[in-house]
């Protein structure tokens, strides 16, 4: 049988992330999927600057590599719709010039994302890397875990678990009691399309804050070769208490909605509307335990506001690979110890998520919304944050000034 002293479940962003920075640190982890690569996972698909940081920190040379393959469109921007129709712009750079600027950002399908990232864990000659694994079930043991398939057979024993196995994590909910609360919780769909038109030259990701589908939103997503991703989400418990039909909705608008429906007039939805849980970062969860980790959408640390979850489950990945390594030193895997990891995260995570929060909310209240939308196109520290949620500009030194606020309500530069 399998015993590592680093186990992770899931090879996802998270999980591949927490691999390649222990492998860097010289440290060996065993790496378990049930899926084998490449495989699809249902996302806007859209990576921000903070992605490429964090793939930065990983190999130098990884943005650069991911900027130069087929599977990508650079994107310099978004652009946000208010419930008024008013578009507001924000490029990622203010006066980028595509010619020598690197790309702040990329759009491409996890299909393709996540097998960028498992191509380098399959290089590293210290992860055990083994595809096609199905852990039904884990059992605690006096030194860690025991890991156990379908048929109750021994997978792997570890001392310490990496959780990254995604949103529908059954460890999450049983061991580590993360229940799924409506009020924190999105539900949302995504389909593929061909031939959309009025996508930006710049391939601006585009956020559709829509009147009489708030507090929910819609996102177009460029990709190569003309394609699109499209999608929505909206708060479960909204979905819930209004008995709202997800799909039915997104049809509608893409059919009727005065903007939208000229658009997608030609276009061909490529394959099936998928749909998806999103847990939401909007409540600080416990992220550890005597000998576990939460990471990623495991550990629900999805930005409430842009549903963006790669980024986080990279940082996560990157911390927890850090405190693994030095729980295997110290031979200290306790709930205290291991919550230095929760610290580490919520240091680095924590300030922007709680901004998400507030920003969730204000789509509850369209007027407001508009005026924020219509100020924005006025007030450069309005339009800098929203895009610094996006990217990986250091909001959060910015978050500590008071005199920010003052500026983020009533402009200024």
């Amino acid at each position: 049988m399998l015993h590592h002293d680093i186990c992770i479940l899931g090879a996802g962003p998270g999980g591949a992330t927490a691999a390649l920075h222990l492998a860097n640190a010289g440290h060996r982890c065993l790496l378990l999927d049930r899926a084998s690569f490449p495989r699809d996972k249902i996302c806007g698909d859209a990576l921000s600057g903070k992605v490429l940081s964090e793939l930065r920190r990983i190999d130098e040379t990884l943005p650069a590599r991911l900027a130069a393959a087929p599977m990508q469109v650079p994107s310099w921007g978004i652009d946000f719709f208010a419930p008024n129709g008013r578009r507001l712009g924000i490029p990622f750079k203010p006066k980028f010039d595509k010619a020598t600027d690197h790309a702040a950002g990329h759009v491409a399908k996890r299909l393709d994302f996540d097998n960028f990232l498992v191509e380098e864990v399959r290089q590293r000659p210290e992860i055990d890397f083994r595809e096609n694994v199905d852990v039904a079930r884990t059992e605690r043991t006096p030194t860690g875990w025991q890991l156990l398939d379908k048929a109750g057979q021994e997978v792997a024993t570890c001392r310490i678990l990496l959780v990254a196995n995604g949103a529908q994590s059954e460890f999450a909910r049983k061991v580590a009691g993360h229940a799924l609360e409506p009020d924190h919780h999105c539900a949302g769909l995504r389909t593929y399309y061909d031939k959309v038109t009025g996508l930006s030259p710049d391939n601006f990701i585009e956020l559709h804050f829509i009147k009489d589908f708030l507090p929910g939103y819609l996102w177009v997503f460029p990709l190569p070769n003309g394609q699109a991703n499209v999608g929505v989400g909206m708060l479960s418990k909204t979905v819930a208490a209004k008995k709202i039909n997800l799909r039915q909705r997104l049809d509608e608008i893409l059919t009727t909605h005065p903007t939208l429906a000229p658009r997608f007039a030609n276009a061909e939805r490529l394959g099936p509307v998928r749909g998806f849980g999103l847990p939401l970062g909007s409540k600080r969860r416990s992220l550890s335990g005597a000998n576990y980790m939460l990471l990623g959408d495991a550990g629900s640390l999805i930005d409430p506001f842009s549903g963006e979850g790669i980024s986080h489950a990279m940082v996560s990945g990157r911390h927890a690979a850090i405190w693994a390594a030095q729980a295997v030193a110290k031979a200290d895997f306790s709930l205290e110890f291991l919550k230095n990891y929760d610290k580490a995260v919520y240091n680095r995570l924590g300030q922007e998520l709680r901004l998400s929060r507030v920003m969730q909310r204000l789509l509850n209240f369209p007027s407001l919304f508009n005026i924020v939308a219509n100020r924005a196109v006025n007030n450069p520290t309005l339009a800098e944050t929203l895009s610094a949620m996006f990217m990986d500009l250091d909001l959060r030194e910015r978050l500590r000034q008071p005199g920010f606020y003052f500026k983020l309500l009533f402009g200024g530069k």
